[in-house]
């Protein structure tokens, strides 16, 4: 196998359209990947592709057109499954996206529990790993417990043991917060979970756009993860799951597609998986691009790319230190964590503030992001939020720095 280039980020930079010919006429310091990330020329053309050459609806037909679909769907749940180095390409079901797969693990294996059980989840948590397991509570009478976070907003892992005890069924858990960036170790999570028997969920939304993974090697059981961080189209997402947890699950939903038989008096009986949890039509050209993607991220230089991002997280935090006012949520250092930064600057509404550096083609997000539990534990309703990805540049940092400081100096 060919080695990977050493990462260049100006040629990375170089392959996504919307960085080289921004809209709007003035530069575009894209810093909210966290939210959302741009697609590069190769994604745009595999989907593009596909929708002018394979048209067609997928697993059914036997003309050219929906064979070449089929054949290009299934190409796509391959080359994820090879992404995340897992064996059994069978095992990675497509799904709308990270909050799609969190809600089908939850109705589905939630199906199996009920009044005396317990699911663990943490105050670091995305709206989309709190309020599913919310509603399963609601409706099976299942007990959730929270884990703390540090005031360095991580895990607070030495409390765990107090979380986990033998009515403990499921560890659901983020890879890497969407706030404050910190990587979650994953080592100590699952021994946890072993030791009495429950099982592990991972919402790795902003952790699987960082790199290929080793799902296998984490001891996990299921994993989910949105397709438009990772590059990607819209719409699409991933829900990996060991396959006897898949196979002993019912279906999320039903319809066409996810079935094996329909008798009107003998009943339905399933398909095996995948296609059990992908009833209807599914995201097929999304899907196509995703594959797209994974395949253009695995060539990169992975290492070089954590150095480039390390360095620019690395200016960011040093930027905030030097501003009067401002406050980092989450780690100050560079050591296990992502590159997304969320601050807040004394006497500035987040929404103000990503207005005005709007202004200056910098694009940022701010409010909650989608973790009001998280905001309440830090004593804040918002944040400001710059978030990198392999094409961010010392420009984006300049421009995103020199914001901040006519910023202070247009509010205060």
């Amino acid at each position: 196998m060919r080695a990977p280039k050493t990462f260049d980020p100006e040629d990375c930079r170089s392959q996504f359209p919307i960085l080289t010919e921004p809209p709007g006429g003035l530069p575009l310091h894209y810093l909210d990947n966290a939210a959302s990330a741009q697609l590069p020329a190769a994604v745009l053309m595999a989907v593009r592709r596909h929708e002018t050459m394979a048209r067609a609806n997928v697993a059914r037909g036997v003309h050219q057109l929906a064979e070449a679909a089929t054949a290009a769907y299934e190409d796509a749940r391959s080359a994820v499954a090879d992404y995340l180095g897992v064996p059994d390409r069978e095992e990675i079901i497509f799904t709308g996206g990270t909050t799609a797969s969190i809600n089908l693990v939850a109705t589905s294996f939630g199906e199996s529990l009920g009044p005396g059980d317990e699911i663990l989840v943490s105050e670091l948590e995305h709206h989309s790993n709190l309020v599913p397991w919310q509603m399963l509570a609601t409706r099976r009478g299942v007990t959730l417990k929270v884990l703390p976070v540090t005031d360095e907003g991580r895990l607070d892992l030495e409390r765990l043991p107090a979380f986990v005890s033998k009515r403990t069924r499921l560890i659901a858990l983020t890879h890497g917060s969407n706030v404050t960036g910190a990587v979650t170790d994953i080592g100590p999570i699952v021994a946890a979970a072993r030791s009495v028997g429950a099982k592990v969920l991972i919402d790795g939304a902003q952790r699987a756009p960082q790199g290929p993974l080793d799902l296998p090697a984490l001891g996990i059981d299921f994993y989910a993860f949105s397709g438009h961080k990772l590059y990607a189209p819209n719409g699409v997402g991933v829900l990996w799951g060991r396959r006897e947890l898949l196979s002993a699950m019912p279906p999320f939903m039903g319809g066409g597609g996810m079935i094996a038989q329909v008798d009107l008096d003998m009943g339905t009986s399933f398909a095996d998986i995948p296609r059990r949890f992908e009833a209807g039509t599914p995201p097929i050209a999304q899907a196509v691009g995703l594959g797209a993607a994974v395949r253009w991220a695995k060539a990169l230089d992975w290492a070089g790319v954590a150095q480039h991002e390390a360095r620019l997280t690395g200016r960011i935090l040093d930027g905030l230190g030097a501003l009067k006012g401002a406050r980092v949520i989450g780690p100050t250092g560079l050591q296990g964590r992502l590159g997304v930064v969320s601050f807040t600057l004394d006497g500035i509404h987040p929404h103000d503030l990503c207005q005005w550096l709007d202004r200056k083609g910098v694009a940022l997000r701010g409010g909650h992001h989608c973790a009001q539990p998280l905001a309440k534990r830090f004593g804040v309703a918002g944040t400001t939020r710059a978030s990198l990805a392999p094409y961010n540049n010392d420009a984006d940092i300049d421009a995103l720095l020199a914001g901040l400081d006519d910023a202070l100096k247009r509010f205060r």
